[in-house]
């Protein structure tokens, strides 16, 4: 018996999977629940800036951002960078639609950076530090 198929193949629907998600207690170290939406994606951009990309095999090559091989180079080429692999790194999450508005504080071993990201919850203003 042959099955009887759709001819409508070219016809996909494309749906949006939930953002729900365990909740992480970052300074505890457990996992307390879950999160959905604005708070899961707060956790993923944490996630995401705290990931250096390419170094764990259990991530794709997509995941994570590159910033170890900035340490010692020079603040004018480091903030540049900075800026570019940040919003490279947040992009690849569909939820993220811009990174924008980049300030940085530069002391000694470290560069503060906030910025806003614009996603399709609205805007959230993120902060992190990138140390050296």
């Amino acid at each position: 018996m042959i099955p009887k198929t759709d001819n409508d193949l070219l016809s996909l629907n494309i749906e949006t999977q939930p953002s729900l998600t365990y909740a992480l207690d970052i300074e505890n170290g457990r996992i307390r629940g879950s999160v959905d939406r604005v708070e899961a994606l707060r956790q993923a951009i944490y996630l995401i800036l705290s990931t250096e990309r390419y170094e764990y095999l259990i991530y794709s090559w997509d995941y994570g951002v590159e910033l170890k091989e900035l340490i010692g180079q020079s603040k004018e080429y480091a903030l540049s960078e900075i800026k570019r692999r940040i919003t490279e790194a947040l992009t690849q999450d569909d939820r993220i639609t811009a990174v924008e508005g980049f300030e940085f504080e530069v002391e000694k071993n470290s560069v503060h950076t906030t910025f806003t990201a614009r996603t399709i919850f609205g805007e959230m203003e993120v902060e992190t530090d990138v140390r050296g």
